[in-house]
């Protein structure tokens, strides 16, 4: 079980990214959900030893990110949100060159590992093309070959579906699901989709706090009876309801539905409605409204 206890956070410009982050991740998918600017990056970051933390901890398997960072690179695999690559140079070379950074010193085992990792993330018929050639989808693939070099234990993939197209996004949901049976994969994204169709457990993150966190389905469960839904005029600022919290307000099927948070019917034309994650991410936004200032 990775255990993150009371991390913190503070920039030189005065921005506290990380404010007393507490959490217990065990094996399989763990979502991190929040909007961008939430500090989501900033924890990533600290997790991959990639920057240093002024209070707190982070342990895994007895070792102390913190106060051990070269042997918690040792169980760890990490795709940023800006992966970048060298366009002119194939998926098997760059990975096989990546494999040498890991500490695969012998050139037979390293031709194992690439043609393995590959296959895992069906690229190995692409093995000689250029990853300049590379679609987003493949070269997010490519990132996670890369991230899985050694086994690690621990897997951290930043905002990874981020302006993949649709079949794309099923591919890589189906991948980071398969890669996630034997180990720890932290899911950071702002995507709810994402969060709602792979992650057992998650956290809702933001201004640099947990404030929610649980399974998704006892969050969702949690709301029950709580939420409302109306169709209202294209133009109208405001319902007919006379109490209750407004979660979303968007255009659907031609009309404007609006979804009202209140232990009570808020008024005369409204119906009762299944909550979603959806639901639950708005509302934890609105009891802590999203700060401009952390962009970190």
């Amino acid at each position: 079980m990775l255990t993150v206890t009371k991390l913190n956070k503070t920039y030189p410009n005065g921005i506290q990214a990380l404010r007393d982050i507490s959490l217990k991740i065990d094996y399989g998918i763990f979502g991190l959900l929040g909007p961008n600017g939430a500090g989501k990056s900033s924890f990533m970051r600290t997790l991959a030893t990639l920057q240093d933390a002024d209070a707190g901890t982070i342990e895994l398997d007895e070792i102390n990110f913190l106060k051990n960072p070269q042997s918690a690179r040792s169980i760890l695999g990490y795709l940023p949100q800006d992966f970048g690559v060298y366009p002119n140079v194939s998926s098997e070379d760059l990975l096989d060159q990546l494999a040498v950074f890991k500490g695969f010193i012998h050139q037979q085992q390293r031709r194992e590992i690439v043609a393995q990792q590959l296959q895992l993330v069906n690229l190995y018929e692409q093995r000689q093309q250029k990853l300049g050639t590379f679609s987003g989808g493949m070269r997010q693939r490519f990132g996670i070959a890369q991230a899985l070099l050694g086994s690690p234990k621990l897997v951290i993939v930043d905002e990874p579906t981020a302006g993949l197209d649709p079949a794309e996004r099923i591919r890589f949901h189906n991948l980071l699901s398969e890669i996630s049976r034997d180990r720890i994969l932290l899911l950071s994204t702002h995507i709810v989709e994402d969060v709602a169709e792979l992650c057992p457990n998650m956290a809702i993150m933001n201004r640099g706090e947990i404030i929610r966190s649980g399974s998704p389905q006892a969050l969702i469960n949690a709301l029950h009876g709580r939420v409302w839904t109306q169709a209202i005029a294209p133009h109208s600022q405001r319902s007919n309801y006379e109490q209750g919290t407004v979660i979303t307000s968007r255009m659907s099927r031609g009309e404007r539905w609006v979804r009202v948070l209140s232990d009570t019917q808020p008024g005369k034309d409204f119906q009762p409605a299944e909550p979603d994650l959806n639901d639950v991410y708005f509302i934890a936004l609105l009891d802590k409204p999203q700060s401009p200032t952390i962009t970190v």
